[in-house]
Order: C-alpha cells, then sequence, then structure tokens
C-alpha cells in the first residue's frame, strides 16, 4: 500500500479541530485524502473550518460530557464506517496564577476538559479500533506535563495525566495493534499563548514582551513551534512509518529543558 492510498482509508475523528493545533492537523490530513470529522464548543467555528476543508465533517462537542463524546463517536463512525485514528486534542490553558489563588472550579474545569475529555473520546472510540485491529490515538499533552510549571499547576496537573493515560492505553491496547503516544509541544505560536503570556505577565508583574522572553529564555532555539509542525509530527506518528512507535510521549519544543 502507498503513503497515498494508505491517507485515503483513514477515517479521522480530531478532538477541538476549529482552531489552532487541531485546524493544522485537520488541514494536513485533509491534504493527504483522510475522511474527518471534527467538533469543537461552537458552531461558527466548525462553520469556517468547514469552509476552509471542503467534504469534512463537523459536530459541536464538549468533550467534558461524556454523552456528548458518545454522540460525536457514534455520529461520525456510522458516516465513516468506522474509525482508524483518534487525535485528542481538545483542552484548555486553565488558569495562570498561585495555587492559593485557583479556584476550586477552575482546577476542575481543566481536569474535566483535559483529562476527563480525553478518556472519554478514547473509551469511545476504542470498540472501533480493536475491530480493525490496527489503529492510533494520539493524546496532546504539553511540556508542562514534564517540568515544573509554575504559576499553571491545573494546567501542568492535567497534562501529567495525560501522558500517564496514554502510557496506560499503550499498554492496554497494544495486543490489538492500536498505538497510543502522547505529544507534548513546547511553546506554541497562536492566539491561545497570547493569551497565557498576558495572564502570566499580569500575575508576574512584568510586561507582555518580558514574559514571552522569559518562557523562550529555557528554549535551546529561542523560538516558538508552529502548528503546523505540530502536525507533522501526528501525519508521521499516524501513518505507516509510525507503525512501531507506541507508548512514547514526543517532545515538539525546539530544546526544552526546563521552565522558569
Amino acid at each position: 500500500m502507498t503513503s497515498a492510498d494508505y491517507w485515503t482509508n483513514q477515517r479521522v475523528i480530531i478532538t477541538a479541530g476549529a482552531s489552532g493545533i487541531g485546524l493544522s492537523i485537520a488541514q494536513a490530513m485533509h491534504d493527504l485524502g483522510a475522511k474527518i470529522w471534527i467538533c469543537d464548543i461552537t458552531e461558527s467555528g466548525l462553520a469556517e473550518a468547514k469552509a476552509q476543508l471542503p467534504g469534512i465533517h463537523t459536530m459541536v462537542c464538549d468533550v467534558a460530557d461524556p454523552a456528548a463524546c458518545d454522540a460525536f463517536v457514534k455520529a461520525a463512525t456510522a458516516d465513516m464506517g468506522g474509525l482508524d485514528i483518534l487525535v485528542n486534542n481538545a483542552g484548555i490553558a486553565g488558569p495562570a496564577a498561585p495555587v492559593q489563588e485557583i479556584s476550586t472550579e477552575d482546577w476542575k474545569r481543566c481536569f474535566e476538559v483535559n483529562v476527563n475529555g480525553q478518556f472519554f473520546m478514547a473509551r469511545a472510540v476504542i470498540p472501533h479500533l480493536k475491530k480493525n485491529q490496527s489503529g492510533s490515538i494520539v493524546c496532546m499533552a504539553s511540556v508542562a506535563g514534564k517540568y515544573a510549571f509554575g504559576l499553571r499547576s491545573p494546567y501542568a496537573s492535567s497534562k501529567a495525566a495525560v501522558i500517564a493515560l496514554a502510557r496506560a492505553l499503550s499498554v492496554e491496547l497494544g495486543p490489538d495493534q492500536i498505538r497510543v503516544n502522547a505529544i507534548a509541544p513546547g511553546v506554541v505560536s497562536g492566539d491561545r499563548i497570547k493569551r497565557v503570556f498576558t495572564d502570566r505577565a499580569k500575575t508576574r508583574g512584568v510586561s507582555y514582551d518580558e514574559m514571552a522572553a522569559i518562557a523562550l529564555r529555557a528554549v535551546s532555539m529561542k523560538t516558538m513551534v508552529e502548528p503546523e509542525e505540530i502536525a507533522a509530527l501526528v501525519v508521521y506518528l499516524t501513518g505507516p512509518s509510525g507503525r512501531p512507535i507506541s507508548g512514547q510521549v514526543m517532545q515538539i519544543c525546539g530544546g526544552l529543558e526546563y521552565t522558569e
């Protein structure tokens, strides 16, 4: 099977696929010819994504709601006749503040989306992947889940849990030839990181530019990661060349070895 044949036969679900990293992943797989369903939390965002990527299917879904996840997977798999790839991309940044200032609601919401959402989606798709005795799940984590990450404790803790979930799934699903990996991006360019830097700058009492400089100080390449570069890694891991890769945490960060 050629790479082109492989991708035209792939049936893909991408969560939070209407913007940012998720949309870049959808774009990359759409260009390869895959059949794609994406979900997100707003109709307007999904409409824009659908206009940009003709032929994809969309559905509103809050991944923190298990019933919504089940309904989304049911609709997608019924339409595509099954499933080959899940990209568990949905996540929120959570608050940027010291622990003593973080509300219970903000803490819980971060875990509900970032961890529970990935669990609900994985649980819903696993029976479909097992039918194939093949497939791939990518769990979007973060370098925040690997290093000490001050002022972002809910986010960092949730992403550490995502890494643990991916590793556990890789062991459980390996005998069915289903590979599961986590991707841990570093500082990713886009609107989301601008919001994070703005919040962290306010908490630290520094300017936005100073906060950005601090964030990149620990990056050896002194540059942010582009969403398209993360999409390329997802394509590699879920493609034919990534067949023997499972249970890994793939760091894509420009050489980040610590945080400040």
